[in-house]
Order: structure tokens, then C-alpha cells, then sequence
């Protein structure tokens, strides 16, 4: 093999694409672009218009710029709500609302000597000090601010900086809280609200360089501050996916996906994160955890690296990240399958999952998740309308199908054209003998992209009395059936206890394996003549999640432990397991430098 030959075969990336600085759709002023106190792009929201009617603002998504009737008559039918009374959300806290910074000149001008970005600004501050809760948003729009945010955001340019940030703190006894995207849900950047120590909040987002492309491995090496959409379209633009897409893909970062063990909505053939990352550094106090090897497997003892995954910023900040990466697809199929009711759905999915033919994204709606995204479409033409009357009346005379008990699968497929329509007839195949019946592309399409859309529900919900909220869990296949109706009947008893009378409960099912599932819940109510809406839902979801680890569910397949759920992280785990994640604890950050509190609460000041 001459030297040409051998060039091409081994397809290794030239010199200029290494260390690759990323234009990022996410300013560092992050406020520009995104809302301080909701969810997502501020040109993008869900709003009433002066005819009372719900439209989407914006046009960065399929249903932009689009009047939505049947949501409007849905919200009011299901929730009850009145639409002409807003409840306005604050504009901002006045400076006396927020929390004063605790820092020294002194650190100041160490931070100014080491040439690191930094800022006591109060706005960057509060930004930094929370995520997506329901606690977190209600509070910025409606309550009172976080007693405790940071005293300092400071913005590493790369892995040393990092070394030196957490060098500085551990010798001045400063707690360390590290921000990627900002769209956690379990309260995993919020300040502990008894630390007296100055707490440095550590922004990733200028670490965001793609680091170096290995096309003859299929190996990729990023700064954990990336944001999803921009890793993703640097790798597109040299016809590549990493395939990890979690519903918070346009906003999370890649260090965050590691910090809290993602998953993606394509997790069926690119995996979840830990089925792509090949190493990982972290830094921690006692110096950095990483492999230093591109190996695709090692046999050489215990892999302690495995800590950095799930580790919630309470070890250390993650600085670069190696991924598996593959070729784009050739094509892109979406498509549906209505089934007679949810039960026929799960049985089907749990055939899909024992053939090992799943494709790149499964999930089932129940019927209320259904009616729900029904919904959401737009008003159609004639024709399309005429469409819609023919297909419902087909489902229902002709297949006998209940509106009222229904459920959907929508499906995406990727891969060689001649491959995926092999694949879509597979799993139509399993379909029909579960009762299901083809419903086409447009429907499948529709509910995958509505995933992105969905989130910026909750902020209208807010301003018109309703809270809500998703959680999630993993539950083996042959309890995930009960455990949906444990968790509905639970719900709905405790919300006639407290006489609420309109909520909604539904879930659907998202990731498929061997031996179970992901199971979704959206819960929502009508708070109307309640006096502390969001400590009801917590309540609420308290019971449910109870039930739900009664039923066999885990404490969380993707969103991670947080400080939100770290009651059940300490109750559920065995004692030998808690053990060992607090040695690690003490031995890697002896001075509790990473106190944000997350799964386990230390003493503040030292272990």
C-alpha cells in the first residue's frame, strides 16, 4: 500500500479543524437570547392574544407565528381557565430583592491577576443560581428571591483555567457550583441556603472548543461547556452525530449530560451518554480524574472513571468530554401507529424491545398525552380538515376504536433508505398483531418535534393559575402497566382530597430496553383558591413518587438526584453504596469544596 492509498484509508482530520473555537447560538450574556425567568428563546412563547386566542410567538419552530383554537378550547375545558385573567409576571427584582454577594477584594483581584473572566453582576448572579423547577420559576415570577444565590460567576476558557479556579478555592475555603445550560429540574445549581462561604457559580459556556475530530475512529473530543445544538451542527457540517438529543438539546451542555447520566430521545441506536463517552476529565481537588486513552474498552481493574458519570458537580467541574460520533443517515422516515388503548401500546413496544428492532426513537402517548397534542395542531385547509374527518371516522366505525381511550406511537427511523423502509415494515408488522393501525408520517413527525414545544407550555400555565410539572422513572416491563395506574389513581385521589378539580395526569412512555423502560408523568392543576400553589404540587408529587418506588420504578432514569430528589437517593440506596460515595466524597473534595448539596447533604464548612 503506497502512502496515497494509505492516507485514505486511515481518514484521520487535517490540522485546522483541532482546537476549533464554537460560535454558539447561546450569547455569554445569556439574557440576550434566553428568558431570565422561563423556559427557552424569549421571541419563542406561548401567549393570548387580544382576541383571547393561544398563539406561538416565533417563528425557530414548526407551529410559529400560529393561532392554536383547538389548545385555547382545550385549556378551558380541561383546566377551566379564563383566559382574560392574567397573572402578570414581574419584570425583574429590584436590587434590594436580591441577595448581596459575599466576596473579598481580595479574590477579586486574584481572579483579575489569573486573567479569568468574572462578574458580581446581581442579574448574572441570579441566572446562575437556578434551573427549571416549578420552585425556580414560580419564585422569579411570582415569589420571592432564592434566600442564598452566588457571590461570583467566573467563566474558565479551558481545562487549566478550571485547575487553577479549583486550586484557588481549596486553599480559601470557597464552595465551587458548576453551570452548564441552566435547564436541570432538580434544583442541582441551587445555592444551599445556610452556606456562609462565598460560593464562585463556575459557567462553562466559553469552553466550548471542539478540541479534535478523529474520522478514522469515529472519535470526537469537545469542552464540556458545548451546548447541544452547536456540538451537533459542527458535527453536521463534517457529516457526522454524536445522536445524543435529550428533549433539552437546543439549551444543555455536554458536561451537563455527563454530570447527571442523559438520556436522549435517539438513545436506541447512538445510546445513552454513558454508552458514548469514551473518557471524560474532571478536576477535582486531589487533581483530575480521566483515562487518557481512545480505547474503545479496557479490562484493567475497576473503572473508577465511572464516577465522573452521575457525579451532579459534587466531586468536580468536567472539562472536556470524548464522544462517539457516526455518519449522518442517508434519510430520515418518521411515522405512527394508533393503537385501541394503552395497554395493546406497551404490549407492542415490549415485543419491539425483545426483537431488538427498535428505531431510532419509540414512544407511546397515552390518551390524555394524545387528546392533549391533538391539541396543539394548527387550523388546517379545507382539504386537510375533510382529511382529519376521514381518518377519525375510520379509527372509530370501521376499527372500532374509542376516542376516549386511544393511544399514539409515533416512531422515527434513520438510516439507508432500502434499510429503513425494511425496518418501518418490521415494526408495522408487530403493530397490527397489538391492534394497532398505521396512522403515517405527518402525525409521527408532528409529536416528535412537539417535544421541543411542549416545555414552553409551563409558562403560560403560570400566568393563567395553573402549575406543572414532568418527572420521570424506569420501571421493568412487567410492572410498568401497574406502576402508570398506581401513580394516575394516586394523583387523582389526592387532588379530590384537596379539592382541586381540574388537573390533568397523563404519561407516556419514551425509552425502550431488554428489561423495561422510561416512563414519563406531565402533572398539572388548576390552582385557583389555594394559597401555596407550588408547596401543593410538591406535596402531590411527593406521594406520587412515593408510589412510584412502591411500584418498582427507579428514582430517576435521566434527570438525575439533584437536591430534589435526594430524600429518596439516601432512603433507596443500600448503606455499603452510600458509603462508598461519601469516601469518594472526602477523598476527592475533603474540604467540601463542591458543597452544592446534591445527593448526599454534607456539613457545610468540612466533611
Amino acid at each position: 500500500m503506497d502512502e496515497k492509498e494509505s492516507n485514505e484509508t486511515l481518514k484521520i482530520s487535517s490540522p485546522p479543524l483541532a482546537n476549533t473555537k464554537v460560535q454558539s447560538v447561546i450569547p455569554k450574556n445569556r439574557s440576550e437570547v434566553l428568558k431570565w425567568n422561563g423556559w427557552g428563546y424569549r421571541d419563542s412563547k406561548f401567549k393570548v392574544t387580544d382576541q383571547g386566542m393561544i398563539r406561538f410567538t416565533g417563528n425557530r419552530y414548526s407551529i410559529g407565528e400560529t393561532d392554536l383554537p383547538f389548545f385555547t378550547q382545550w385549556v378551558q375545558q380541561v383546566l377551566n381557565i379564563d383566559l382574560t385573567l392574567r397573572n402578570v409576571p414581574r419584570e425583574k427584582f429590584s436590587s434590594t430583592e436580591i441577595p448581596p454577594c459575599r466576596v473579598s477584594t481580595k479574590l477579586l483581584n486574584i481572579f483579575k491577576e489569573m486573567k479569568i473572566d468574572h462578574t458580581i453582576d446581581s442579574s448574572a448572579r441570579l441566572l446562575r443560581s437556578h434551573g427549571q423547577t416549578l420552585y425556580d420559576i414560580y419564585s422569579l415570577r411570582y415569589g420571592k428571591c432564592f434566600p442564598r444565590i452566588c457571590d461570583l460567576v467566573v467563566w474558565p476558557a479551558n481545562h487549566n483555567d478550571v485547575v487553577s479556579i479549583v486550586e484557588l478555592v481549596n486553599v480559601h475555603n470557597i464552595v465551587l457550583v458548576p453551570f452548564g445550560g441552566g435547564t436541570n429540574v432538580s434544583g442541582a445549581v441551587s445555592c444551599p441556603a445556610n452556606e456562609n462561604r462565598c460560593i464562585v457559580s463556575v459557567d462553562t459556556s466559553q469552553m466550548n472548543r471542539l478540541l479534535w475530530l478523529d474520522e478514522s475512529n469515529l472519535l470526537v473530543c469537545f469542552e464540556a461547556g458545548v451546548i447541544g445544538q452547536d456540538l451537533e451542527r459542527e458535527l453536521n457540517k463534517r457529516g457526522y452525530t454524536c445522536g445524543h438529543e435529550p428533549d433539552s438539546y437546543e439549551f444543555s451542555s455536554l458536561g451537563g449530560w455527563v454530570a447527571t447520566r442523559a438520556s436522549g430521545m435517539k438513545k436506541n441506536v447512538y445510546g445513552n451518554i454513558e454508552d458514548l463517552v469514551i473518557d471524560a476529565k474532571m478536576v477535582t481537588c486531589r487533581g483530575v480524574v480521566e483515562k487518557n486513552s481512545k480505547v474503545p474498552r479496557m479490562s484493567s481493574g475497576p473503572d473508577f472513571q465511572q464516577i465522573v458519570l452521575g457525579s451532579e458537580g459534587t466531586l468536580g467541574i468536567i472539562t472536556e468530554v470524548t464522544l462517539k460520533i457516526r455518519p449522518l443517515p442517508d434519510c430520515r422516515v418518521y411515522d405512527s401507529v394508533v393503537f385501541p388503548d394503552f395497554e395493546s401500546g406497551v404490549k407492542c413496544m415490549r415485543e419491539v424491545a425483545k426483537q431488538r428492532c427498535q428505531p431510532v426513537s419509540i414512544r407511546l402517548m397515552d390518551n390524555t398525552q394524545f387528546r392533549f397534542g391533538q391539541a396543539l395542531r394548527p387550523v388546517e385547509n379545507t382539504f386537510g380538515n375533510l382529511l382529519d374527518f376521514f381518518k377519525k371516522t375510520y379509527l372509530t366505525h370501521v376499527c372500532g376504536f374509542r376516542l376516549e381511550s386511544i393511544c399514539v406511537m409515533t416512531l422515527l427511523f434513520e438510516g439507508k433508505r432500502s434499510k429503513v423502509v425494511s425496518h418501518r415494515n418490521c415494526i408495522a408488522k408487530i403493530a397490527v398483531s397489538f391492534g394497532g393501525v398505521t396512522a403515517g408520517e405527518r402525525n409521527g413527525e408532528r409529536g416528535y418535534m412537539l417535544t421541543f414545544v411542549i416545555a414552553y407550555i409551563r409558562d403560560l400555565a403560570l400566568e393563567y393559575r395553573v402549575v406543572a410539572e414532568s418527572f420521570e422513572t424506569s420501571v421493568s416491563w412487567d410492572k410498568t402497566l401497574s406502576l402508570c395506574d398506581n401513580v394516575k389513581k394516586v394523583v387523582a385521589n389526592e387532588c379530590n382530597k384537596l379539592n382541586i378539580k381540574y388537573y390533568l395526569i397523563s404519561c407516556r412512555v419514551t425509552q425502550t430496553y431488554d428489561s423495561g423502560c422510561c416512563v414519563y408523568f406531565y402533572f398539572g392543576f388548576n390552582w385557583t383558591g389555594l394559597d401555596d400553589p407550588v408547596s401543593t404540587y410538591h406535596h402531590i408529587e411527593t406521594i406520587a413518587r412515593d408510589t412510584i418506588m412502591a411500584s418498582g420504578g427507579s428514582i430517576s432514569h435521566h434527570h438525575g438526584v439533584g437536591k430534589l430528589r435526594a430524600h429518596w437517593y439516601e432512603k433507596h440506596m443500600s448503606k455499603t453504596v452510600l458509603s462508598l460515595y461519601s469516601a469518594s466524597k472526602k477523598m476527592l473534595d475533603p474540604n467540601n469544596v463542591f458543597a452544592n448539596g446534591n445527593l448526599i447533604s454534607f456539613p457545610l464548612s468540612k466533611i
